[in-house]
């Protein structure tokens, strides 16, 4: 009796991979064994940079409200903690999309956060 493989499984379950690496340069698109490895290391590479992705943003965030404070004359971590003495409960990403988009609405965040400090 001749061994069953199913080929049928085994050829779709390639086809796929295969057809993931798409694209890729020479033998990692067309050569099966390379092109696994191709398709298994860029599942390493989206995991971890999912999370460095949440770095990235927040350091942009951080690096906005530091530009548009200091045209207000102050540095990122006096204007933090000024904030945080007002009692001003206000995310990095909202204070920085307002310090690009609303310069007169982050202005008036400073102006509330230096009243109170003093």
């Amino acid at each position: 009796m001749p061994r069953s493989v199913n080929h049928v499984a085994s050829r779709n379950r390639r086809k796929k991979i295969m057809s993931l690496t798409r694209g890729n340069f020479g033998g990692r698109a067309n050569v099966w064994t390379v092109a696994k490895n191709t398709w298994e290391k860029g599942l390493q590479y989206a995991y971890r940079d999912r999370r460095n992705k949440k770095r990235n943003f927040r350091a942009l965030w951080i690096q906005r409200i530091n530009a548009a404070a200091r045209l207000e004359g102050l540095s990122y971590s006096q204007l933090m903690g000024a904030l945080k003495k007002a009692g001003i409960v206000i995310n990095r990403k909202v204070l920085a999309d307002l310090a690009v988009n609303q310069p007169k609405a982050f202005q008036a965040i400073v102006e509330q956060a230096k009243k109170s400090v003093g």
